[in-house]
Parts: C-alpha cells; sequence; structure tokens
C-alpha cells in the first residue's frame, strides 16, 4: 500500500465508491438469508415480546459478557437507567461519569433526579481520567459510570481499585464496546453492571432500538429482572416500580444469527485500524493524532477517531471528494442546555472540550476495501498537505 505525500492534482477516486459511514447494505448482503429465516421464525410463532428468542440470545450472549446474570431490554439507553434503579439511586445521590460521551450516559442519572458529577476524560483514550476519580467521590457518590468509547476498554484497574475503596458501586457502560477486552476480560464483566446497547449502528446492532445488562450479583440479578417488567414477578402483580424495558423476539432472533459472526467482524475492524495506521505512517501525515490502543485492551472500533485541529475544514474537504465522516461528539455535555442547570461553563471539563472540537471518525466498517481506506487517507493527506 501507498500514499502519495503530495498533494494530487486532481480529488482521490476509489476504485468502487464509499457508500456511507457505516454501510449496514453491505453487513446485510452476507447475512440475508439467516437473517429473513430468523424474522420468518419468529412470525410464524406470533411471540413478539421476550420469550425462547430471548432467553436463547441472553443464553448465547454470556461468553462475550463473561457475566453469570444476562437481561434483555429495550435500548443500552434503558440499560443504564435499569442498572442505576436497581441501585436505587435517586435524589441527593451523586453518580460520576464523563462529559464526552452520548448523553444517555448522564441522562439516565439525571431522569431519577440525582446528580452527574462530570469528569475529564484522557486526551488519548478518550476515557475518563482516573486521576481525577478519587477527589470526586463524596459521602453522597453512589455510582461510578466509566464508558468504553469507541470501542476501547477504560482502565478498570484503577477504577475498581477506587471504588471499592470507597464502597462505590461501577456501572460499565459499553454500549460500544461488545466484544472488547481488558487484561483479557471482556467489558462489563468487571464493574457491578455492564450495559450494552444493539443500536444498529454498533457492532452488535439489531434493526431497531436493543439493549443488554449484565451482573455477577445474585441480589441486583433479581430486581433487574423485576425492574424491566413493569416492577412485576407475576401477572398483575408488582412488588417494585419498574418500566416497560423488554426485548423484542425480533430483534432478539437478528442479534442471535448477528452474534455468530461478531468476532469476524471486530477482527474485520481491527485490521481496518491496522491498514489505516500503516497508510497513515506512510502519508506521513504529523497534523493528526490516531486512536491510542494500550498494550492491555483489545479494541474493537466501533469508532476509528483521529483528532485534528482544522476539524470541521477537513470534514467538508473530505466530503466534496465522497468521504464520509462523522463527528462524536461535537459538544461536550457539561455545555448542553439539558445539563445548564449544574452550572458548569467553558474550562471546566478542557479535554473534553477540546476533544470536541477536534475529532473526527472515518469510516471503519469490515467491508470496506483496501482501496477504499486508501481514499480515506489519501484525503486526509491531500488536506493537510495541500498550500
Amino acid at each position: 500500500m501507498t500514499v502519495a505525500n503530495a498533494p494530487s492534482a486532481a480529488p482521490a477516486t476509489a476504485s468502487k465508491p464509499i457508500p456511507a459511514f457505516l454501510d449496514l447494505k453491505a453487513q446485510y448482503a452476507t447475512i440475508r438469508d439467516e437473517v429473513q429465516a430468523a424474522v420468518s421464525r419468529v412470525l410464524e410463532s406470533q411471540h413478539f415480546i421476550m420469550g425462547p428468542e430471548v432467553t436463547a440470545l441472553e443464553q448465547e450472549i454470556k461468553p462475550f459478557t463473561g457475566c453469570e446474570y444476562v437481561f434483555g431490554c429495550a435500548s443500552g439507553s434503558d440499560a443504564l437507567l435499569l442498572a442505576l434503579m436497581a441501585l436505587e439511586v435517586g435524589p441527593g445521590d451523586e453518580v460520576i461519569a464523563p462529559p464526552f460521551t452520548f448523553v444517555a450516559t448522564a441522562g439516565s442519572i439525571a431522569r431519577l433526579g440525582a446528580k452527574p458529577v462530570f469528569i475529564d476524560v484522557d486526551p488519548h483514550t478518550f476515557n475518563l481520567d482516573t486521576s481525577k476519580l478519587e477527589k470526586l467521590i463524596t459521602p453522597r457518590t453512589k455510582a461510578i459510570i466509566p464508558v468504553h468509547l469507541f470501542g476501547l476498554s477504560s482502565d478498570m484497574t484503577a477504577i475498581m481499585q477506587i471504588a471499592n475503596r470507597h464502597g462505590v458501586a461501577v456501572i460499565e457502560d459499553a454500549a460500544q464496546a461488545i466484544g472488547a477486552k481488558y487484561d483479557g476480560k471482556p467489558v462489563g464483566c468487571m464493574g457491578t453492571f455492564g450495559c450494552y446497547s444493539f443500536f444498529p449502528s454498533k457492532n452488535l446492532g439489531g434493526a431497531g432500538d436493543g439493549g443488554l445488562i449484565t451482573t455477577n450479583d445474585a441480589k441486583l440479578a433479581d430486581r433487574l429482572k423485576v425492574l424491566r417488567t413493569h416492577g412485576s414477578r407475576s401477572k398483575y402483580e408488582y412488588d417494585l416500580i419498574g418500566m416497560n424495558s423488554r426485548l423484542d423476539a425480533l430483534q432478539a432472533a437478528i442479534l442471535r444469527v448477528k452474534l455468530r459472526y461478531l468476532d469476524k467482524w471486530a477482527e474485520g475492524r481491527r485490521r481496518n485500524a491496522a491498514s489505516y495506521r500503516q497508510l497513515f505512517a506512510q502519508a506521513n501525515v504529523k497534523a493528526v493524532q490516531l486512536p491510542a490502543v494500550p498494550a492491555n485492551c483489545l479494541h474493537v472500533y466501533n469508532q476509528y477517531t483521529i483528532r485534528t485541529e482544522r476539524r470541521d475544514a477537513l470534514k467538508k474537504f473530505l466530503a466534496d471528494r465522497g468521504v464520509p465522516s462523522e463527528i462524536y461528539y461535537p459538544h461536550a455535555l457539561h455545555l448542553q442546555p439539558a445539563f445548564a442547570y449544574l452550572g458548569h461553563k467553558p474550562g471546566d471539563f478542557p479535554v473534553s472540550e477540546a476533544a470536541s472540537a477536534d475529532v473526527l471518525s472515518l469510516p471503519i466498517y469490515p467491508e470496506l476495501t483496501e482501496d477504499q481506506l486508501r481514499t480515506v487517507v489519501q484525503g486526509v493527506a491531500d488536506f493537510h498537505l495541500r498550500k
């Protein structure tokens, strides 16, 4: 593979265009018959809510989570909310979470009347900065939510040591990281809970919303099972104030098909990430920071996120060449109107704010060809080397 280290005279073109930032049609084409058979099986059964498909998925997915108790639910957002409910988090409680993530992380805390206590992130991994963690813990701290952002595990050794020292629960937000590992352990099995999302753009994505909660605590597992079904253990009898967060059988059946390919797809993403690293090295673009991968982590690259000071201009430049890209996330949560009541101001979490200003995610899905990857890198190189 080669990438020119001087600007091209004309926009680079791939032998095959890049149709989208994430081409779900390319994935579906490889499993169409299996998915259609699974959907047909559910339609023939006319059993759409929970039931045998969900039970089967929960059993089959256990090895990917490393947890004894696994519960499907309606979304990744609900998974976070249910985990907090199981811990009885409410008004007067505090939960620590990063502001550089999707809104559901802090939103689930706020919905229960608890206070999101933001913690800045590491500039290389984008995960919470453990050096800042212990000083944020107070007598009101009920939980810590580390986010395994973009498919890379947080520093769980440091997090668990601090949490255990203070008797604080840990809820792993693994929405983007199913299959990722830390010291050989699956993310989601080291804390009190693991929370996953099956949103279509995730590495294991359904045909709509869906989520998963995991734990190794039998008592908390019992609470979760009841909370996701209106607080009911038996029909029309309610032990707790719960919610309706059941996984649909159709989603479970589709996810069971996709689960068989999850390792293969993750390896494809890692292969593409390795190609990106090689191509960027050949292009000698020094103004771009590539994703960091600590030696003890297995990355699953839900996103391949670079950093560059002229992010917005680069995004437009690439778009003009037919190269799609996305920004995750353009605004840190502490500066969003929804969290204005917390009283934060610009500069409170400078690393998160800087990341929001200069991150750009490039296509990474496993069906990409070498030519398509080369086209992406050529576009980034040409932008930074132009006069």
